[in-house]
């Protein structure tokens, strides 16, 4: 189960990197990267199956504060939202633009959520 868990570990790095580099590498363009959101869904999933995976085998009674992990979904979830509404923006605009605020709203959050899984205790 710990390879499993593993598994899911590294895709959740994944996803997070897409986001913070396909917003990182559009930020002079005025629309976003197509694989944000694709990495923001994939980074949502596989922490939602990370916790789900360390309850049910891994962590015992001594797992992660789960207050931490409220608030990391708190914030992937939005970022997976704020994901979506810049996909469909740029899909309407004939230059793909995004809203400047949501656009970096994303990669604003995407850097708060890295913050909070290094330093929250």
């Amino acid at each position: 189960m710990e390879f499993l868990y593993n598994v899911f570990v590294a895709l959740h790095f994944i996803g997070w990197a897409i986001v913070l580099g396909g917003y990182i590498a559009s930020i002079k363009a005025p629309g976003l990267s197509k694989g944000v959101f694709h990495g923001a869904l994939t980074a949502l999933v596989a922490g939602i199956v990370m916790v789900g995976i360390g309850e049910a085998s891994l962590w015992g009674d001594g797992g992660p504060d789960m207050a931490k992990i409220g608030v990391k979904l708190v914030i992937a979830l939005i970022i997976a939202v704020l994901a979506l509404v810049a996909k469909r923006q740029g899909d309407k605009a004939s230059d793909g633009a995004v809203a400047p605020g949501v656009k970096h709203a994303i990669g604003g959050l995407t850097v708060v959520n890295i913050l909070v899984a290094v330093f929250w205790g």
